[in-house]
């Protein structure tokens, strides 16, 4: 059975990767982690110390979560192996399309493993605070911001991620002018992280009666949600707090009250909004949390210890450092600048497929370490 004979071939390439993502992962180290773990949950005072106790819990699921996909996805290779004795043994060529399907599902699930595991950085395994921000190019640059908002909500939703708004500005011509959104899940900021930059869009516009191709470009910005175990302390004089009235989507609450919070950053410039809460002291709270988030994302990537060290102005967009490029005329192609990733089905990309991007920069930025 040569179908046979090739699924055979290509079962110890397998398992060498899933032995080489064993050994980068330490398992042994694991192990000995998750009996500390489990010794500490045991003591008696472990949850006088709140805050810790859900550090060790969070630590301690994630570590099982791994050693749980390892595990699996050796027995379901071990598994493999012995229907296909079976089948070599039997000479049962009806066991051919089960033996085929159950190695693509390892391959694919191995590959998923594989790519988590690039995920090691200090937040990566938090959720994620997303911006999207039109740029130049007038109603097609608002039209492209809500475009990427949808993109990265389904995006999100495929994986089975929670998503919650925390502030949208839409036009009143077209589009958005900005929205923010908490996107929760494991690992959430580790995958969205390198989405940050700017996205370029190249199409006829709906918006020119001639049906002249037009330019437009948006801002991506992501954060790590930060949560109530990171100290984080903002100098009060450094922020200024602003209220007004919401506008866009929020139900019938919305527009009643002057219940919106803006904080500006005054070092850094940074400007964060939040409308989509109940009341005015829920959203002063959440835009609070965000402006932390991103304090302590800039803080990390400039390598300082001291927020205090944050200066200048972090608020401005460069349009001519694209990260990526959506064509839809007069050819259709998603094109990742940095890894040089693309896509020729653009409408899967804005249907929220853009996986491949994700892997292969989180792949560039290992390789590169």
């Amino acid at each position: 059975m040569l179908q046979l004979d090739a699924v055979k071939y290509e079962m110890p390439e397998i398992r060498k990767t899933l032995d080489e993502v064993g050994d980068s992962l330490d398992l042994a180290g694991m192990k000995a982690r998750l009996d500390e773990l489990n010794a500490r949950v045991a003591e008696a005072d472990f949850w006088n110390d709140q805050k810790t106790a859900q550090k060790v819990l969070k630590e301690k699921k994630q570590i099982e979560d791994e050693l749980g996909t390892y595990e699996d996805l050796e027995t379901s290779l071990s598994d493999l192996d012995v229907l296909i004795e079976m089948a070599e043994e039997e000479d049962d060529e009806s066991l051919l399309p089960e033996i085929e399907e159950a190695k693509a599902q390892i391959e694919k699930d191995l590959e998923t493993f594989r790519i988590r595991t690039l995920l090691s950085g200090e937040y990566d395994d938090n959720n994620a605070i997303l911006s999207v921000h039109g740029g130049s190019g007038g109603n097609d640059a608002k039209d492209w911001a809500e475009m990427l908002y949808r993109m990265y909500t389904r995006w999100a939703q495929k994986r089975g991620y929670k998503v919650k708004v925390l502030d949208y500005q839409d036009d009143e011509e077209a589009g958005i002018n900005s929205a923010t959104i908490l996107v929760e899940g494991d690992h959430a900021y580790g995958y969205l992280k390198n989405e940050k930059g700017v996205h370029r869009l190249v199409r006829i516009s709906p918006f020119d009666s001639s049906g002249r191709r037009h330019t437009s470009f948006a801002s991506v910005d992501v954060t790590p949600e930060i949560d109530d175990t990171v100290e984080v302390e903002i100098d009060p004089q450094d922020i200024r707090i602003d209220t007004y009235r919401s506008s866009g989507a929020g139900g019938q609450h919305v527009n009643k009250t002057d219940s919106a919070i803006r904080i500006t950053h005054f070092p850094t410039n940074i400007v964060v909004t939040c409308q989509n809460e109940r009341s005015q002291h829920q959203n002063k709270e959440q835009a609070m949390k965000i402006l932390m988030s991103r304090l302590i994302e800039l803080k990390e990537r400039e390598k300082l210890q001291d927020l205090k060290d944050l200066q200048g102005d972090y608020s401005q967009i460069t349009w001519g450092s694209q990260i990526r490029s959506y064509v839809f005329q007069p050819y259709t192609m998603v094109k990742d600048h940095r890894t040089g990733a693309e896509m020729g089905n653009v409408q899967a990309v804005m249907d929220g497929d853009i996986d491949l991007f994700i892997d292969e920069m989180l792949k560039s930025s290992k390789e590169a370490e």
